[in-house]
């Protein structure tokens, strides 16, 4: 790649090539497309070109993902290629990357989220059912511990079963059996995969909050790359970067991951930012849980010099006031802080053992 890129501000941009990594699948290729265009938009004189891998986690499908105990499973090719420069910039989405990056690596864009609930997706069968009214015994799909402990909470009659794969895969598993009578998905891929018909049932927080950085794009570059990072830093959506960090900064304090059952729920209203935070027991039986809030100013703005890099648990947002991030940062710690002396930590640890040892 070269060097000088000034839009778009100015119009210093050369002839340049910016490879951009990602994972193979089609949902990876359609939110890296999405990125993709959105700087095409912003550096039209710039080439952007898509180099597409596999990773652990899409090559291991026969285990849940809880049971791998790889902390990068949908990251680690994709930073060995940024390490190596055989790509520039890689796009995730954002509940894939851990709390705490490899040394040199930075989350130098966090756009704007979609929506970040999960959704039920029945059998073909069940049409016009939803989870309450789906007969007792039913099983239902799902690779996430942080979703079944808390729909067999809310939904005691139902059953739970380990699904894998990709959209596709999971899709055609509920299709083409009787094995399951709904599966649970994040909405925002199947928004995003145009299935929105596919959806039957969209689970408030109520029934089930979902993961840290959830319906969330994040593009990752290395931390001394500065046109890069000047470059990623226009997409960073003020909001969706102040509630991820909180997010990401609870997540970290606990020292969960998808082994243990954690959810959140964030809102940023005017300058009030609010984070719902819980942990679960393997069964949904036990639960710790608690809302925080802080105060914030989402306007962009730019610190002093001596902030513009400060990162904040991977997150770099240098257009953003350094007071509103470090305050996001504090509602997370705090807020993990009182789940922990209010028992998490039992109820984490339990859980932690319980699945490794199934």
């Amino acid at each position: 790649m070269s060097t000088n890129l000034s839009a778009p501000d100015g119009n210093e941009n050369t002839s340049q090539v910016i490879r951009i990594g990602t994972r193979k699948s089609q949902l990876a290729r359609i939110q890296t497309d999405s990125v993709a265009e959105k700087l095409k938009q912003l550096y039209p004189e710039v080439t952007f070109e898509i180099v597409a891998m596999s990773t652990v986690g899409d090559k291991i499908l026969d285990k849940a993902l809880s049971k791998i105990g790889e902390k990068s499973l949908f990251t680690k090719e994709l930073e060995n290629a940024l390490e190596r420069k055989e790509v520039d910039l890689v796009v995730h989405s954002l509940k894939d990357l851990p709390t705490s990056l490899p040394p040199g690596f930075t989350i130098a864009a966090v756009l704007k989220r979609e929506t970040p609930y999960d959704a039920v997706v029945l059998h073909p069968k069940n049409a016009g059912l939803t989870l309450d009214t789906l007969p007792v015994g039913s099983m239902i799909g799902t690779s996430s511990l942080r979703r079944a402990a808390q729909l067999k909470r809310r939904f005691s009659h139902l059953e739970f079963k380990n699904v894998r794969g990709n959209l596709n895969t999971r899709l055609k598993k509920l299709d083409e059996s009787d094995e399951y009578s709904a599966i649970i998905l994040a909405a925002a891929g199947l928004l995003r995969m145009g299935w929105e018909n596919r959806i039957s049932q969209i689970l408030d927080p109520e029934d089930c909050m979902y993961a840290v950085g959830q319906a969330t794009l994040a593009v990752e570059a290395r931390a001394g790359d500065d046109d890069i990072m000047e470059m990623l830093s226009v997409l960073n959506d003020p909001e969706t970067v102040l509630r991820c960090i909180a997010e990401r900064a609870f997540l970290r304090h606990l020292e969960g991951g998808c082994s243990v059952p954690v959810a959140v729920h964030s809102e940023a209203r005017g300058p009030q930012l609010s984070l719902t935070g819980a942990v679960y027991s393997l069964d949904g039986s036990d639960c710790v849980k608690e809302t925080m809030q802080t105060s914030i100013d989402t306007s962009k703005g730019e610190d002093e010099e001596v902030h513009r890099n400060a990162s904040h648990v991977g997150v770099m947002a240098p257009g953003l006031w350094m007071a509103s991030r470090d305050a996001a940062e504090r509602l997370g710690v705090d807020l993990a802080s009182l789940l922990l002396q209010r028992g998490a930590k039992d109820v984490l640890t339990l859980a932690r053992r319980l699945n490794d040892a199934r």
